[in-house]
């Protein structure tokens, strides 16, 4: 047996970019159809504010356990409150061989999800994305989508007016156009972005446009919520597990007799995606172990060429 190999988090934020996260992404949804895609399990710490999220994941040559934890406390210490580390299993002998913490690497590995959506299910003629939420993950799931469509305009939606600013100028300090706008502003780009806690709707489904794609990346547990009830009859949904995101996704609240099709389904030929311009698509990434396991493979292989 190989001795463990332990990665930590500076080694892998070192090398982690968007570019390899998105070809994991292709990798682990491609992997969906034939591999074993196993749900996850959503627990709390002692304090029930805080969160994990415990997600396997088996392919047809390796296995591993992703852990990703939510503290919401961590601001007092100076830590991020989220954080996660994979575990990746010596499949001669079935025990650890490799632990990479993999905090940073995380939220580039949720964005390429996000990404490889807009890439497949929204118009290629899209122009402006609007991003609900200003937190952790809505600047990266912003970074990766402005890679696979030509945005000319990011409108920015925070419930915090000076946040929301602050978040907007950051983006165009990078050369990314954004400024704040309201819900309703929001709700009529071509492509909008959920990055929030919520649980309630973000924005009223009347102002979503006919050729919109809606990535919905918030809800992660039972009873959240971003999207309205409404939007969820009249769009055609994708998902990245079915049996997943009916028990804890957004579509957790979709009608039972609406059908899902999952992402790699899409990617692989196997389901159609956009059908027309006129199609309103929406994607719930409730997150896959799939997902983890590949990048932790992808993340090894780039430090071993370093």
């Amino acid at each position: 047996m190989s001795a463990l190999r332990y990665v930590p988090e500076h080694e892998t934020a070192a090398v982690i970019t968007h570019e390899l996260a998105l070809d994991a992404a292709r990798k682990a949804f491609t992997a969906t159809v034939d591999s074993a895609a196993l749900g996850s399990l959503v627990a709390h710490g002692s304090d029930p504010q805080n969160r994990f999220t415990v997600k396997p994941a088996a392919s047809a040559e390796d296995a591993g356990v992703k852990i990703g934890t939510y503290w919401p406390g961590n601001d007092e210490h100076g830590l991020p409150r989220h954080h996660s580390t994979l575990l990746i299993f010596d499949q001669h002998v079935g025990r650890i061989g490799a632990v990479l913490e993999v905090g940073a690497a995380n939220a580039y590995r949720t964005a390429a999800a996000d990404a490889l959506a807009v890439d497949l299910l929204a118009r290629p003629d899209a122009r402006t994305v609007a991003v609900f939420g200003t937190g952790h993950q809505a600047g990266y799931d912003v970074r990766a989508v402005v890679r696979v469509r030509p945005i000319e305009q990011v409108l920015v939606v925070g419930r915090d007016p000076d946040r929301a600013g602050k978040f907007a100028d950051s983006l165009a300090g990078e050369g990314i156009p954004a400024r704040t706008a309201t819900a309703g502003e929001g709700a009529a780009a071509d492509i909008v972005i959920t990055a929030t806690t919520a649980g309630s709707a973000l924005f009223d489904a009347g102002r979503v446009r006919p050729g919109a794609h809606i990535s919905a990346m918030g809800a992660d547990g039972p009873g959240k919520r971003e999207l309205p009830a409404e939007l969820l009859t009249r769009a055609r949904l994708f998902c990245d597990l079915t049996a997943q995101s009916r028990q804890f996704g957004e579509l957790q609240h979709a009608p039972d007799d609406v059908p899902l099709t999952q992402l790699g389904d899409v990617l692989t030929g196997r389901a159609p995606g956009r059908r027309s311009p006129e199609d309103i698509t929406v994607f719930d990434s409730s997150g896959i172990g799939l997902q983890d396991l590949y990048l932790g493979l992808a993340l090894l292989d780039r430090l071993d060429a370093a």
